[in-house]
């Protein structure tokens, strides 16, 4: 009977762990899967990993696998790919905001045939306005710079075993699981879900965190932000064109030039733009120094003992 792993990143999720391993061992028993659960403990802060023993030692099908520290969630999916002995892996929340019944769903789809299971929002939840208006702009970005459309994608997918080994032989040290699953192709389909509610806990992510993640995943996976430079060269350059035709059609006329807030405004203006560029350029440099410096994408500092390992 094939092997369905189902990976599942907890960062202070103490509250979530066992209520996840229990529903899901129920779910995929009743439906006669065989399945292992992978939590992998990113670097928590809370009790996160003796939930995790303690579920290793209630469910045979539970393991667990803790970082050092914190490397972030595309490291803990990675490290629960690269742990993942199935013949197929589900990649999704623990706190169940990921409805478990979707996964039962992907399987089937897999068994006829599909290589990646798409799961796709039909809504997204009870997110704020501030939220809402800044995911979209992130993936309005995204999906000009990758050709995908990605506006109701998420982390939520199943694999097949061979996809799972093509991404794992990705070199970049900076991946983005939730693009990088569209740009290596194979055979897919979508599945919609409804963004469940959490009944324990509450969200690792902040605005601030929010950003980070969005910012560090579009300059891995995309150059736009750099041609965003040389749009707005290139609209500065028109303006300055303008302005001097103006000036001498003024000069010829007689008309006085207007001088010092002119001036100082174009120089605010483009040495803004200067700073900017710079600074986008800049990061696209340290991206690349942390790529030279090849360092490993995390360190696992323990593992659960019994379970299947």
């Amino acid at each position: 009977m094939p092997l369905l792993s189902v990976i599942l990143p907890a960062y202070n999720e103490e509250k979530m762990i066992a209520k996840a391993a229990e529903t899901l061992s129920a779910i995929l028993q009743k439906e006669n899967i065989e399945a292992e659960l992978i939590f992998i403990n990113d670097g928590s802060k809370d009790g996160t990993w003796q939930e995790i023993e303690r579920a290793s030692l209630e469910f045979n099908c539970v393991r667990g696998v803790s970082f050092s520290r914190n490397f972030g969630k595309e490291a803990a999916i990675l490290a629960g790919l690269e742990h993942a002995k199935g013949d197929c892996c589900v990649v999704m929340d623990c706190d169940l905001q990921h409805p478990p019944e979707t996964v039962i769903q992907m399987y089937r789809l897999w068994e006829d045939g599909f290589e990646i299971i798409e799961g796709v929002k039909s809504s997204r939840g009870n997110e704020t306005k501030v939220h809402g208006i800044f995911t979209r702009g992130f993936y309005r970005l995204i999906n000009k710079a990758t050709g995908f459309d990605m506006s109701r994608s998420s982390d939520f997918k199943l694999l097949d075993q061979k996809v799972v080994e093509e991404y794992i032989r990705l070199p970049e040290r900076k991946l983005f699981f939730r693009a990088l699953s569209f740009w290596l192709g194979f055979k897919s389909i979508e599945v919609e879900y409804e963004v469940q509610e959490r009944t324990a806990g509450e969200t690792k992510w902040s605005f601030y965190s929010l950003s980070k993640y969005a910012i560090n995943n579009i300059t891995s996976f995309s150059t736009a932000p750099m041609q965003i430079i040389t749009v707005i060269g290139v609209l500065f350059l028109l303006f300055s064109i303008f302005l001097s035709v103006q000036s001498l059609v003024n000069y010829f006329y007689g008309q006085s030039l207007g001088g010092f807030t002119t001036v100082i405004l174009l120089l605010l203006g483009i040495g803004s733009l200067l700073m900017i560029s710079l600074g986008i350029i800049g990061f696209y440099i340290s991206k690349i120094y942390e790529e030279v410096k090849r360092r490993p994408r995390y360190i696992v500092s323990g593992k659960t003992t019994n379970g299947k390992e």
